[in-house]
C-alpha cells in the first residue's frame, strides 16, 4: 500500500495548501446510503478538501442517490451537471470492457490481489476516463463478493429460475450461466426488491447485506470470494483543469488519504458485517467444494469472454497482474 508514502504525501500537500482566488462548491452525488463505508469515506474526503483549501473549495456529498440515482451519476459528471461523483466501476462495462476489470470472476479474490490488479489497470483506466471528459481521483474496493439466497444452495442446479439481482454486465452474465433470472436493481432499491419478491438472490459483499438488513428477506450467505468490485471517484475534466495547482494538490492529497483509509475500512468491515449477518439469523458459511468448483468453471468462461472483449488492453492488464503475484 506504500502506507508511509501515501500519508506523507497527503500531509505535505495539506500543509502547503493556499487559498484559491474565489470560493466554489462541488456537489458529489453518491449511490450508497450515508452509513455505507464508501459514503462515509467520501464524506471524510470532502471535509478534507474543504478544510485543506480553507473553504475556498467546498465539497458537499449527497449519498443514497439523493441528488442523482446511481445510473445517472457518471453522465451527470461528464456533462458538468455536477463537478464530482462516485460510482461502481463495473456499472458501465457496457460502454467499455475495461470498466469490468475488477469483476472478472476468481481472478483477484483477495484484498492484496485487488491492489495488484488495480495497479496494473489504473494507467489504462485513467486514459479511458480522460477520453470521456473525466479525471480519476481515487478508488476503493468492496469486500469480497458472496452469494445471497433465501434457501440452501448446494449446486448450480439449485439456482435454476431464481430471480437474481443484477447490477452490471458481469452479474447479468453470471445469472445467465447459472440459470438464474437477472433483474436490474440499484443499491438503493435492494431492500424493497427482496421484500416484494422482485429479487430472491444476489452476489454482493457482506457490507451491502448489512446496510440493507437483507436478513429480513434472505437466509443464506455463501462466501465464494468471487471478486472485489471497486467504487471510484472522478471529477469533470473541465472542472478539474479549472482548479489552480495548489487546490489540485490538496484534492490529490485528500484522495490519497481516502484511497488508503477506504481500503482499510473495507478490510475491517468484512469480518464485522459477516458477523452481523450471522448475528441476525443468517447462515454464513463458505460454499461447498462442489458448488465452488462449478462456479470456478463459470469464472473461467467469463474470464475468456472478458479478455476477448477487452482485446490487447485487457490482455496487457491481466498479464501485468499475474506477473506481479
Amino acid at each position: 500500500m506504500k502506507t508511509t508514502f501515501a500519508v506523507l504525501t497527503a500531509t505535505s500537500v495539506l500543509a502547503l495548501a493556499t487559498a484559491t482566488a474565489s470560493a466554489e462548491t462541488w456537489d458529489m452525488p453518491m449511490a450508497y446510503s450515508a452509513s455505507n463505508f464508501h459514503s462515509a469515506n467520501g464524506a471524510e474526503f470532502a471535509r478534507c478538501v474543504t478544510l485543506g483549501t480553507g473553504g475556498e473549495l467546498e465539497m458537499v456529498t449527497h449519498p443514497g442517490g439523493s441528488l442523482f440515482k446511481g445510473n445517472e451519476i457518471k453522465r451527470a459528471v461528464q456533462t458538468g451537471q455536477v463537478q464530482i461523483g462516485e460510482r461502481l466501476l463495473s456499472a458501465h462495462q457496457n460502454e467499455d470492457a475495461l470498466f469490468g476489470v475488477d469483476s472478472i470472476p476468481f481472478l483477484a479474490t483477495s484484498f492484496e490481489d485487488s491492489i495488484d490488479l488495480w495497479d496494473a489497470a489504473k494507467p489504462e483506466f485513467s486514459q479511458l476516463l480522460d477520453s470521456q471528459n473525466l479525471h480519476l481521483l481515487y478508488s476503493v474496493p468492496w469486500p469480497p463478493q458472496g452469494l445471497y439466497f433465501k434457501r440452501e444452495v448446494d449446486a448450480v442446479a439449485d439456482m435454476e429460475g431464481i430471480k437474481f439481482r443484477s447490477y452490471n454486465t458481469a452479474t447479468a452474465r453470471l445469472a445467465e450461466l447459472t440459470g438464474m433470472l437477472p433483474v436490474q436493481i440499484e443499491a438503493a432499491e435492494i431492500s424493497q426488491a427482496f421484500a416484494t419478491g422482485v429479487a430472491e438472490s444476489m452476489i454482493s459483499s457482506g457490507s451491502t447485506g448489512y446496510d440493507r438488513k437483507v436478513w429480513e428477506s434472505l437466509t443464506h450467505f455463501y462466501e465464494v470470494d468471487a471478486w472485489l468490485p471497486r467504487n471510484y471517484v472522478f471529477a469533470n475534466k473541465q472542472a478539474w483543469e479549472g482548479l489552480d495547482e495548489a487546490t489540485q494538490n490538496v484534492v490529490n492529497g485528500c484522495a490519497s488519504l481516502a484511497e488508503y483509509s477506504g481500503y482499510w475500512r473495507s478490510v475491517q468491515y468484512t469480518e464485522f458485517t459477516l458477523g452481523e449477518l450471522a448475528a441476525n439469523g443468517m447462515v454464513v458459511q463458505p460454499a461447498g467444494n462442489g458448488l465452488k468448483a462449478e462456479l470456478e468453471e463459470i469464472g473461467e468462461t467469463m474470464t475468456a469472454e472478458w479478455l476477448e472483449s477487452a482485446g490487447e488492453t485487457g490482455a496487457r492488464i491481466v498479464d501485468a497482474f499475474k506477473a506481479s503475484r
